[in-house]
């Protein structure tokens, strides 16, 4: 065979191989997305925060966005982006409306902002309670579950329990009515330590109040962390939502930071069938690409887990 012959030929053998190989790999991952998950995912708007802070993106788009570029059907909101309309029921009958016409279901609101829960100045704590009401309403005008929010205050660990407790459990009785439920964050402080926390809704008392277990949330600053894989597993008995925080990812599609084929078993050990939503807050990747990565993330573990 003349050598010219010989190239050409090569070349086509090697590339019906990687076709080949492609092929078959699309056909493996299709399987593996394609298995049933113990979980549904849902999507944090704060994995968009610097396209709706640039004002590429708007509150009311993001439903639609999450359901055409992610094919995700259920979102969490962050009230920073719809701050000043927790009580313009004209805005949120447009948001309600645009997430029917969408198929997206509307499953919470993360509050931030709204003063401490646990101020062991029992006036500030009081405000901060009030100050929460408007955004119960709007949650459940919404059809959501929950609200998030934060756990804080200045104080011993145990004076910040004591009136973390009387805190939530004050906003959790508002709440109780409208079926809402308060579910508290590892979102620093005290919060964190998944002990601490968890003593804490559990001296609450109350159906209603939960936790939302972040992955990643267990820093207390200055390096110093709270063992993540320890923290939700002490958090997930009471949790009403989980929360897939993702940074960075390596060659593979792993998180860096949480290997999520320990995490993921935490999770389902405890029972838990809900939503999980993902968080990307990295920066090697654009925001969409990291959303991406994350939800490819959680179908291929979710589905390798017998």
């Amino acid at each position: 065979m003349r050598r010219s012959q010989f190239i050409r030929n090569l070349g086509l053998m090697t590339a019906s191989g990687a076709l080949t190989t492609i092929m078959t790999h699309e056909a493996h991952s299709s399987v593996r997305r394609n298995a049933p998950l113990f979980f549904r995912i849902s999507l944090a708007e704060w994995s968009l925060h610097r396209t709706l802070r640039s004002g590429q993106l708007d509150n009311l788009d993001f439903p639609a966005m999450a359901k055409e570029e992610f094919g995700i059907e259920a979102v969490e909101y962050v009230n920073v982006f719809f701050k000043d309309k927790a009580k313009n029921t004209t805005y949120l009958s447009d948001l309600k409306k645009r997430c029917s016409d969408h198929g997206v279901t509307s499953l919470l609101i993360m509050c931030d902002g709204e003063g401490y829960l646990a101020d062991t100045n029992s006036s500030l704590r009081q405000k901060a309670v009030e100050n929460h009401h408007q955004w119960v309403e709007a949650a459940a005008f919404l059809g959501c579950h929950s609200i998030r929010v934060n756990c804080h205050g200045v104080g011993s660990p145990e004076e910040v329990a004591k009136t973390g407790v009387d805190g939530l459990r004050k906003l959790s009785e508002f709440a109780k009515p409208a079926g809402i439920h308060v579910i508290v964050e590892n979102h620093g402080g005290y919060s964190s330590d998944g002990q601490w926390i968890s003593g804490v809704i559990r001296s609450v008392g109350m159906p209603n109040c939960g936790t939302l277990p972040d992955f990643g949330n267990f820093s207390f600053g200055n390096n110093a962390w709270y063992d993540r894989y320890q923290g939700v597993r002490e958090m997930m008995p009471f949790a009403k939502g989980v929360s897939a925080k993702s940074i960075d990812f390596d060659e593979n599609g792993n998180c860096k930071e949480t290997n999520y084929e320990r995490m993921l078993p935490i999770v389902r050990e405890a029972g838990y069938t809900g939503y999980i939503g993902i968080e990307y807050e990295g920066d090697k990747l654009t925001e969409a690409e990291g959303i991406k990565a994350t939800k490819a993330l959680l179908e291929r573990v979710g589905a390798s887990m017998k």
